[in-house]
């Protein structure tokens, strides 16, 4: 049997005993029989039984890396919800197992932990690449925000929809992201404000003064 399909069986009998017997009561013997493979073959797919709930993250985050390395300052904006997107796309394709496991890790202080820990890899990739497209120096933390802003939107977007909330996930995904990276715009893309206090002077003798300074703006 192809390892691909081997991980897939284990991965369905792990979350069918997790959600029988509960995460701390299922063993990797269990995991292993419900499949019909043995122990020696579980451990070839997973590390351990915490390995069973979360996704293969070395490819997606190679996959995110390949996008953003081909991505520029020009074209960062784009490039951020396209990546975004890969990982999104990875638990939508999952389906109720994606859903499984949110209720786990909702409960689960280890599994908690784990997926923090993973989430930290996709926050330093996007740190790295935002670093380079912005230069060192004082945007050393811009790219640390936008890069936790980024995350934000993307974990924000993937709870709604795992709640059933959200209809268009890749939509409200591009939105969120594009919120959160406003300040990657050229600032040409910005408006002309008009900022009026009061003054003692008669509109008429204030407005020429006004307009020449709408001109040099």
């Amino acid at each position: 049997m192809p390892a691909t399909a081997t991980r897939r069986r284990l991965v369905e009998a792990a979350f069918r005993l997790f959600a029988e017997q509960g995460f701390e009561q299922t063993t990797v013997d269990a995991i292993a029989a419900e499949a019909g493979v043995g122990r020696t073959t579980f451990f070839r797919s997973f590390a351990s039984k915490e390995a069973v709930v979360f996704p293969d993250h070395g490819p997606i985050l190679a996959a995110v890396d390949a996008r953003l390395a081909s991505a520029s300052r020009a074209t960062a904006d784009v490039a951020l919800v396209e990546a975004s997107a890969i990982v999104l796309t990875t638990y939508l394709d999952e389906g109720e197992v994606a859903r499984a496991r949110y209720a786990l890790t909702t409960t689960v202080p280890a599994l908690r932990a784990a997926e923090v820990a993973n989430q930290r890899s996709y926050q330093q990739l996007f740190r790295n690449h935002l670093r380079g497209w912005l230069g060192s120096g004082d945007d050393d933390l811009l790219a640390e925000l936008l890069a936790n802003a980024v995350v934000t939107a993307h974990n924000h977007v993937l709870r709604r929809w795992l709640r059933g909330q959200s209809e268009d996930p890749a939509g409200d995904l591009a939105e969120a992201v594009g919120l959160a990276t406003r300040s990657l715009r050229p600032a040409a893309d910005t408006e002309t404000q008009v900022v009026v206090l009061r003054s003692g002077r008669d509109f008429e003798e204030l407005l020429p003064a006004v307009r020449r300074l709408l001109d040099e703006g």
